[in-house]
């Protein structure tokens, strides 16, 4: 029997029984849409913090407080050591958020050529209003000082940027993000400068828009409104951070490094800290904090290809069931091919392609639903259309093996019988 034949024919028998080929490659389309689903949404979420954390690029990190956390009584000593060289900590120096004074001070005397900016979170549950038009309850306020914008990687559309003035003195002045442009004057958000808008009610000046930056559902940086520190701290508020942030941008990549220890230095002068005192604040480069997103990721990564495995491996042992029970069934059918010359291999081929059929129809369906479930988590983080060909490759071939060897012990049982014994079995 000619290869062409064989399949043909192997491809017809699995037609004709739909039931039964249909939840076999049911099964082993769940286990590939596992895989490929998982892996598409983890690519489009990693391509989404690359593309979020970019902005700052590898010259930029920042300053932050360190947050205490307690893990019960350490008696009366105002020390406790916390790290494996030996240094220790005044307790009383431990969870202190960074003042405006340390902040402020930390600008005046930070000598390394690089862009320092301050910065403090205004809370991310605002209410924009212009006219009869109205943002959702959710714009991020973002406020900094005239350095914000270049440090965090924005770029005005139109207007101005915050100046000195603007920060010392903390008036209502704003700069909106494209998102929330759109939302208040349309697609011509520019038209917005020079406008006063309501931030919970409160009148403020739009002195400038940004350019679109590259929102997601992780990061929504277009989502924002841009004001100054001094102007958020006069309003307060529940939700405004209770420590300043400091970011800085090194001139090149080269500088990095030294930038850091520089910052490192100053600032420790700052808070007055003893060399043999660790730090208690975190200083922190843009990416690894990028990195340490994407690890996570990848531990979710490997869960779904564990989770994948094991029900393709269940999804292999129901196929070589159901290919098992085809040959008890087609045990006449099998007789007469034999009584009429046709050899072992032509039978065991047979059966061989019927299981990788199968199962290359289910990697097909699996693939398909797999990178369409992705998709809508990529819609989601605001990504374009990801199709991770890696895997959708390898889900091809790991289908491949699977029908392989979920077909060749029934392949091999139909092929051994006795044609006789066959043709006479009811």
């Amino acid at each position: 029997m000619k290869l062409k034949d064989t399949i043909g024919l192997a491809y017809k028998t699995v037609s004709s029984n739909k039931l039964r080929s249909g939840i076999t490659i049911a099964i082993i389309a769940l286990g590939i849409a596992a895989l490929v689903g998982i892996n598409t949404a983890i690519s489009a979420m990693n391509s989404g913090l690359r593309d979020s954390f970019s902005t700052m690029g590898a010259t930029g990190f920042s300053i932050a407080y360190k947050e205490r956390f307690r893990f019960g009584g350490n008696g009366g000593s105002d020390t406790k050591k916390v790290n494996k060289n030996g240094k220790r900590q005044k307790k009383s120096n431990l969870d202190k958020p960074i003042t405006i004074d340390e902040a402020e001070a930390f600008k005046n005397t930070y000598v390394f050529p690089a862009k320092v900016a301050l910065q403090l979170y205004g809370g991310g549950n605002y209410e924009l209003r212009y006219k009869d038009k109205k943002t959702n309850p959710n714009v991020s306020i973002r406020s900094g000082d005239e350095n914000f914008l270049q440090v965090n990687g924005f770029t005005l559309l139109a207007g101005r940027n915050i100046n000195a003035l603007d920060v010392v003195s903390g008036r209502n002045v704003c700069i909106l993000g494209s998102e929330t442009g759109e939302k208040l004057f349309g697609p011509n958000y520019e038209r917005g400068v020079d406008k006063v808008i309501k931030v919970n009610d409160v009148p403020y000046r739009v002195e400038g828009v940004l350019k679109k930056k590259g929102s997601s559902a992780l990061m929504r940086a277009d989502n924002v409104l841009v004001t100054t520190y001094n102007t958020i701290r006069r309003l307060g508020g529940d939700n405004v951070s209770r420590s300043f942030t400091i970011g800085i941008a090194a001139n090149d990549v080269q500088s990095v490094d030294a930038a850091v220890a520089e910052a490192n230095a100053t600032f420790r002068a700052i808070r007055k800290l003893h060399p043999t005192e660790d730090d208690n604040f975190v200083l922190e480069k843009s990416d690894k904090i990028a990195e340490t997103f994407i690890g996570l990721l990848s531990s979710i990564q490997i869960a779904a290809a564990v989770i994948g495995f094991i029900t393709l491996v269940g999804a292999a042992i129901g196929l070589m069931n159901i290919m098992l029970v085809a040959v008890n069934e087609r045990t006449k059918e099998v007789g007469l091919i034999k009584a009429l010359g046709g050899k072992r291999s032509d039978i065991s081929r047979q059966f061989l392609f019927e299981s990788i059929i199968i199962s290359l129809m289910g990697a097909v369906c699996g693939i398909i639903l797999g990178i369409l479930l992705g998709n809508s988590v990529s819609m989601l983080v605001g990504t374009g259309f990801v199709v991770p060909w890696n895997w959708v490759i390898g889900g091809v071939f790991i289908c491949s093996i699977v029908g392989l060897l979920a077909g060749l012990w029934p392949a091999r049982r139909a092929s051994k019988l006795d044609p006789i014994v066959a043709l006479r079995f009811e």
